[in-house]
């Protein structure tokens, strides 16, 4: 929506008086106004672009009361696009082929020193926008990591629905029925399995230390918990002890718990798969001086 003009490289346009640089210029407006026209004739109320609106176009939407909104990022259109219900169109000849958007309140908010124009009670009323705000970038990141690991877990449990309680109880369900395999197994198998049995132990142990709480101490409680018949017995990292993770409402998806399981022990199978390991020396520096 910027004025159109000449824009190959090098060209050159010479006039002989000041009348036909005003010939020029009112036809560019001209070009403009009926690209406008074919705009306002879509019988929108806001126009989005993502490119620059020069003032001329910009006071032929406000002429026409509709609300002219530039810069927009690529893909907050497309994401835009999605939960409005709306097509990205880039030429106007054809608006009966062009599906509109439609959102109730269109508003422009402050969030710290930032000014955004937010989008309310749109089609896909289930889409939002999470802002992310921290003191540093490392915080940030953080933060956006656990954000985006959060949204993967919720997509796969959308996918699989299964649950199980969280809260380290899993671990300590497998590790319990993997001891009693071992202490059945005779030879030398069975400190592999004990061993495995271990290592499951490890999940729970690291949510704790991740709180501040005493793992050591936890570890052997939640032990002897499990021990009772069907316990549901958990860390709960609020209270900073044990806890109903059925009572609590802790659960985690399946399908996750199983990646994590199997991946964890195709890396131990890889590793003792491992015959020799060569080492190369490092080379040394030449010296210089």
């Amino acid at each position: 929506m910027d004025t159109d003009k000449v824009k190959i490289y090098g060209a050159r346009v010479r006039v002989d008086s000041m009348a036909k640089v005003a010939d020029i210029e009112a036809a560019e407006k001209q070009k403009m106004r009926e690209k406008v026209q074919k705009i306002i004739g879509h019988g929108i109320n806001c126009f989005v672009n993502r490119q620059l609106i020069y003032n001329f176009p910009e006071e032929l939407f406000a002429d026409a009361g509709i609300l002219a909104v530039e810069h927009a990022d690529f893909e907050g259109i497309e994401r835009l696009a999605l939960v409005t219900g709306g097509d990205i169109a880039s030429t106007f000849d054809n608006p009966e082929s062009v599906k509109l958007g439609h959102c109730k309140l269109i508003e422009e908010i402050m969030i710290g020193e930032d000014r955004l124009i937010h989008f309310s009670g749109v089609a896909m009323g289930q889409a939002c926008t999470i802002v992310l705000r921290g003191a540093s970038e490392h915080v940030l990141d953080e933060a956006e990591r656990s954000l985006h690991d959060a949204l993967c877990v919720l997509s796969q449990t959308v996918t699989d629905t299964r649950v199980i309680y969280g809260g380290g109880w899993p671990e300590m369900v497998m590790s319990k029925e993997v001891d009693e395999l071992a202490r059945k197994t005779p030879g030398k198998k069975s400190h592999a399995i004990d061993a495995f049995s271990r290592a499951l132990q490890a999940i729970p142990t690291i949510i704790a230390d991740n709180a501040g709480l005493d793992s050591a101490e936890l570890i052997s409680q939640l032990r002897a918990e499990h021990h009772k018949v069907n316990s549901t017995a958990g860390i709960d990292v609020i209270s900073g002890g044990l806890g109903d993770m059925q009572k609590r409402g802790i659960c985690e998806a399946f399908k996750v718990k199983q990646a994590i399981v199997l991946s964890a022990t195709e890396a131990a199978e890889m590793i003792l798969r491992v015959d020799e390991i060569i080492t190369c020396a490092p080379r040394r520096r030449e010296d210089r001086m």
